[in-house]
């Protein structure tokens, strides 16, 4: 059985959620949280995502086949130091982050040759924090993308695949490149968006603001820190995201200053008619039938 044992490196929202999905899942395996907070190991026990917690990250990861970084992407870099001595022989080592191309590189260069890494993405989660908020079903029905290099063992991705299968995700793998370049426009990008669009306001036109603003600047509430490390990790690519964002903007200012009703109208129409079809595309992966 895969995995026995495994350690959630990082109990919050997806490794709590992580732990009971797993739980429903390998109902026989051994769950380890580590976390640096006793009151969120402890609250992660108390919901059923971990059986065992542990304040030592070296510690948490002996004994475990699988082993899978939830924490922010700006301490994977010290994770991968702290846990490398301590990982079993034939071990496979994943994470959630939101960027590839970094942990791709850290891990193939500080692991042990006798252990595995593959880089995942869960595209699951929620603006919501801490593992109180964790469900089982989180990950059920919604994309993963596995980002293997050329040095991937083709056995173990179809071994991490069958992992993320088994939580009822749907998988696609792509390079750790093209997933960075991708998600900085289809991720990353909007939520700086929708952190700016609040900056922005006065708090005048905030008392007066109504769904469709809470609708979207929703994912404006997401942790701080932790989108502060995404934006750093992919700056290259969204910087290029925001130049074309820009492009767009001075677009439309161009409309504007012109008048130009009907190739303003085109332009909504447009965007409205594309979002339609990727809306309808992704209703039919969800539900097939």
């Amino acid at each position: 059985m895969f995995p026995r044992q495994m350690t959630i490196l990082g109990v919050g929202l997806l490794g709590g959620s992580l732990g009971l999905a797993a739980r429903s899942a390998f109902p026989q395996c051994k769950i380890i949280g580590y976390g640096h907070r006793r009151q969120t190991l402890e609250k992660a026990i108390e919901i059923g995502a971990i059986d065992a917690p542990e304040t030592d990250p070296a510690a948490s990861v002996e004994g475990s086949d699988l082993v899978i970084l939830c924490t922010p992407v700006g301490i994977f870099e010290s994770l991968l130091k702290q846990i490398g001595p301590s990982l079993s022989a034939g071990a496979l080592v994943t994470d959630v982050g939101s960027t590839k191309r970094s942990v791709a590189n850290l891990a193939e260069s500080i692991l042990p040759k006798n252990v595995d890494f593959i880089a995942s993405h869960p595209i699951a989660g929620s603006e919501k924090r801490g593992v109180e908020f964790s469900r089982a079903d989180l990950f059920a029905n919604q994309l993963c993308i596995l980002t293997p290099t050329a040095k991937t063992n083709p056995k173990v991705l179809d071994k991490m695949e069958g992992f993320w299968r088994s939580l009822a995700m749907r998988i696609v793998r792509i390079n750790p490149e093209d997933h960075d370049r991708l998600l900085a426009d289809v991720s990353h990008l909007p939520h700086l968006l929708a952190a700016a669009l609040v900056a922005m306001q006065e708090d005048a036109g905030l008392d007066l603001c109504g769904k469709g603003f809470l609708d979207t600047t929703r994912i404006a509430g997401g942790d701080g820190g932790l989108w502060r490390d995404i934006f750093l990790d992919n700056a290259d690519n969204l910087k290029a995201g925001l130049r074309r964002l820009q492009a767009q903007f001075l677009a439309v200012e161009k409309m504007l200053d012109a008048k130009n009703a009907d190739a303003l109208r085109d332009w909504l129409d447009a965007a409205a008619k594309r979002r339609e079809k990727v809306l309808d595309k992704k209703l039919r992966e969800i539900n097939p039938d």
